[in-house]
C-alpha cells in the first residue's frame, strides 16, 4: 500500500485543463449508466459546527475506486485551523485491497469541486462575460474563480463576504494571482446584479441570493449546500430559471438547493431538471441563448472523488520508483 502526503499530491494535481477533462469523463460515465453511486453518508457534530461526509463511486471496468472521507468544521478558522480536511483511499476492484491512501487534507476535494463549477460554467454560462461574482471568501471561493478562468474570459471579480477583512484579503490575493480587478461588494445583491456568472461557496443555512435580483443571461452555480439544513439560494429562483441543472438529481433533491425548492412546492418533480453529465454527453442541451437564466446545483459526487483520486495516484506512481 502506497501512502502519499498533501505536499506530494499538490505537485502533480492542480486546477487545470487536465482536471477538467477527467471530471467531465466522470460525469459522462455517470450519465451513461456506468457508475455505481451509493448515497452519501454524513455524520453531524452540531456542538462544534462540524460534519464528516463519506462519498464513493465505482466506475464499471476500472481497476480501482476511491472512498473519500471529508470533514467540514466551520468554527476552525477562529482557532487558526482550516474549515475543511479529509483523505481519499483507493481500493482494488479485483481484490478489495487498499492500493493507496492519499492524505490530501481535503486538497483533492477542493480541486474536483472547483473543476465541477468550471464544467458547469463551460456549458451553462454565456460565452462573453465582463464580470463574475463570488459569495464567500474561503478556499473554495478562490479555487472556483481560478477554475472559472480556464473556461471563460472576464475582466472583473465581485466578492462578498460577511467578514469585510477577509473579503479585502481575498481581493488582494486574487488580483495578484489572476491579474484581474477584484471589487469588494457591499452586499450579495451587488454581486448578482453586476455579474454574468455568480458562484456561491458558503455553508449558509439561509438564502443569500433573492429571486428578484436575477437578470437575463445570468448563470448561478451554487455549491455550498450539501446537507439538508444548508441553503444559499431563495427557492423562488427556480421558478424564474430557464434551465435548471444539477450533478445528481436524487442527491440534490435530498441535500441540495433543489431540496428546498421541492419542499416549498416550487418544483414538483425532476422532469425539467437536467444532470450535468447529460449535457456533457450531448443527450440534453445546455444554454441555447444569451437571455436564459441558468442555475446549477452542485452537491459533490463520489464519481468526482474516484476520478481525481485515480488520476492523482497515476501521476504519483509514474513519477516515483517503488
Amino acid at each position: 500500500m502506497k501512502i502519499f502526503q498533501e505536499e506530494e499530491i499538490r505537485q502533480f494535481v492542480g486546477v487545470n485543463s487536465k482536471a477538467i477533462e477527467i471530471i467531465e469523463e466522470g460525469f459522462a460515465a455517470l450519465a451513461n449508466g456506468k457508475v455505481t453511486l451509493p448515497p452519501i453518508m454524513r455524520i453531524d457534530i452540531p456542538e462544534n459546527n462540524g460534519e464528516i461526509d463519506v462519498k464513493t463511486a465505482y466506475i464499471k471496468g476500472l481497476d480501482t475506486f476511491a472512498i473519500k472521507v471529508s470533514s467540514g468544521f466551520f468554527n476552525n478558522p477562529a482557532i487558526g485551523l482550516p474549515s475543511l480536511s479529509g483523505m481519499m483511499m483507493l481500493f482494488s476492484t479485483k481484490t478489495g485491497l487498499t492500493e493507496s491512501i492519499l492524505l490530501d487534507n481535503g486538497y483533492l476535494t477542493d480541486v474536483r469541486t472547483a473543476i465541477a463549477g468550471a464544467v458547469a460554467a463551460k456549458y451553462l454560462a454565456k460565452q462573453n462575460v465582463q464580470s463574475v461574482g463570488v459569495i464567500g471568501t474561503g478556499t473554495q471561493a478562490r479555487y472556483q474563480i481560478e477554475a472559472l478562468s480556464l473556461v471563460r474570459q472576464f475582466d472583473t471579480i465581485y466578492v462578498y463576504g460577511r467578514n469585510e477583512e477577509a473579503a479585502k484579503n481575498y481581493a488582494v490575493e486574487m488580483e495578484t494571482k489572476l491579474g484581474k480587478k477584484v471589487i469588494v461588494a457591499k452586499s450579495p445583491e451587488q454581486v448578482v446584479k453586476m455579474s454574468g456568472i455568480v458562484i456561491t461557496t458558503t455553508p449558509s443555512t439561509s438564502p443569500l441570493i433573492k429571486a428578484e435580483w436575477l437578470h437575463p443571461g445570468l448563470h448561478i452555480t451554487a455549491m455550498g449546500s450539501d446537507a439538508e439544513h444548508k441553503q444559499e439560494l431563495d427557492e423562488n429562483i427556480f421558478s424564474k430559471a430557464d434551465l435548471i441543472v444539477c450533478d445528481v438529481k436524487s442527491q440534490c433533491f435530498r441535500l441540495g438547493e433543489l431540496h428546498h425548492a421541492k419542499e416549498n412546492g416550487i418544483l414538483d418533480d425532476d422532469k425539467n431538471i437536467v444532470e450535468l453529465g447529460e449535457i456533457i454527453t450531448g443527450s440534453q442541451l445546455g444554454r441555447t441563448n444569451n437571455e436564459q437564466i441558468t442555475v446549477c446545483d452542485l452537491t459533490g459526487t463520489g464519481v468526482q472523488d474516484t476520478v481525481i483520486a485515480r488520476f492523482a495516484y497515476e501521476q504519483l506512481v509514474t513519477s516515483k520508483v517503488f
